[in-house]
Formats: C-alpha cells, structure tokens, sequence
C-alpha cells in the first residue's frame, strides 16, 4: 500500500482510508475534501468494499451506508451531498442549495455533466473515478470550488480549461490564486492507447509529445501532466498545482480500477466542501 508522503496524507476512520492533498489541506480552515479508497465500506465481490458508484451494479443500500460512512468519516452532511452524473464530455453543472441531496437521497436534474462547482458553504460535491484524472479546484480568495472527472475524451474537451473559465466568469476568480490538486488516476505508463486516440491528442495539443511515449506500436499517454500544462498555459502558477503521482491501475489493493480490474470495479470519488 503506497504511504503519506509530501503530496497526500492517508488518513484513516475505523476501516475506512481516504486521502487528502497536502495543497488543500492547507486551507482545511475553508475547506473540507478526500479522494476516497476501495477500503473500509459494505460492498461484497467486485465492488469491495467503498464502492460509491450507483451504476455499477452493486446493491443500492450498501451503495448509500458507504457514503454514511465516508459522510461519518470526513465530517460532512449525509443527506446534503450533491453527485454529479458523468458522461465523459466537458460540461460543468453550478450547484446552490437548491441542488442538497441529488444523486443521493433525492432524484437528481444533474445530468450530462463531469464537473461541479459552488461558492456556497455546506455543499459536499462527489465526482467519480476508476481510473480518469480528478481535478479539484479551490480559490481560497473568493471561496469558490470545482471538481472535474477528467478521463483522456474530457481531457482532450478540455474540461480543465472550462473550469478555470468558469470559476473566472462565475466568481471572478483570478488564475494566479486558484490551487488545484491533481489525484489518483492511471499513470502514463499504465494508459496505452491507440493512434487515433493520439491523433486527436496530437490535434489539439501540439506539444502533446512531451507527455507521451511510444512503445511496441502503441502510444502511452500522460493525461496528469497534460493537464497541468493546460492549467499553466491559462495562467495558474506551478507551485499552485499539485500532481499526486498515484497510479489507480498499479494500487489495485488501494483503488478501484477499470483498467486493472478488467471492467468489473467499483467507483471511486473525490468529495469537496466549502466551511
């Protein structure tokens, strides 16, 4: 199992182990957050044992006591959370009070979007993972939040680039203030895809081969690093983006993975709160 280190912190409550970046935790005065593990929940075979994906699968009820016990855990409300519904594109739902509860306890309008984003305090926001790149956002001057699930087909949309313009527009954030924390997701070692997959890469990112190797016929991509040069060339400083450097694929033990654990896993999530 992989340690602390001065990126991430384990922390651990019962059986249950999640993480938090060093970068946020720094602003724990403002903000609340985690990436979650696969240890410490109810759910049986595959999705042992925090799975927090509904579409998985997995039975509904041992589906919500994880998120009791991830809510317990953290310290956030149970019945407030607000999930996000993903479809791999680059749209970013702003959440308010009047969205406390969708995707959980309540029916949710929160379709088609893999980013969420609020300037209001007491609203846990939940984005998925099982191998796509999480990227939270904090501006700590205007107290404003964002999560995105970049997998490689909302990377290549850009979905990081959207949050930024989004936090600029919607809280008149500036750049150089925003941090952002990069979590557990596929390492370019493990991504391998193919040329069309590359190509499109290659299209909209030119200098996309900065981050990419090509191996046996086969590209191997570094979406993390491709997503912090994004973040850079739209104005956040270096030191504000923090890269875990985690892989899913090779944490099996620690992570579900979709890659590693051949389609058949649970979800993972990425859970932020204003104070």
């Amino acid at each position: 199992m992989i340690a602390s280190n001065e990126k991430i912190t384990l922390k651990q409550k019962n059986d249950l182990i999640y993480i938090q970046f060093k970068n946020l935790k720094e602003y724990e005065h403002i903000l609340t957050h985690c990436f979650t593990t696969r240890l410490g929940g109810v759910s049986q075979g595959a999705f042992s044992s925090l799975n927090l994906s509904f579409t998985r699968n997995d039975i509904r009820e041992n589906v919500c006591e994880n998120y009791r016990r991830l809510a317990n855990a953290i310290g956030v409300d149970y019945n407030k959370m607000v999930l996000s519904n993903q479809v791999h594109d680059n749209k970013i739902r702003l959440v308010g009070v009047e969205d406390i509860g969708k995707g959980l306890t309540l029916e949710s309008d929160i379709i088609g979007f893999d980013g969420l984003s609020t300037n209001q305090p007491g609203i846990p926001l939940v984005t998925f993972y099982a191998d796509c790149v999480p990227v939270l956002f904090l501006d700590p001057v205007k107290k404003a939040i964002t999560a995105v699930h970049s997998g490689w087909k909302s990377t290549l949309k850009n979905i990081s680039y959207e949050a930024l313009v989004l936090m600029k527009n919607t809280y008149n954030s500036n750049y150089k203030d925003i941090i952002v924390a990069i979590g557990p997701s596929i390492c370019m070692n493990c991504f391998e895809v193919g040329k069309e997959v590359y190509d499109g890469f290659k299209e909209k990112f030119s200098w996309c081969d900065k981050y990419t190797e090509y191996r046996n016929g086969k590209y191997y991509m570094g979406l993390q690093r491709i997503i912090k040069h994004v973040l850079m060339e739209t104005g956040v400083p270096e030191k504000n983006i923090m890269i875990s450097d985690v892989c899913t694929k090779c944490n099996t033990d620690l992570f579900f993975s979709f890659r590693g654990d051949k389609g058949k896993t649970g979800g993972l999530a990425a859970v932020m709160m204003l104070k």
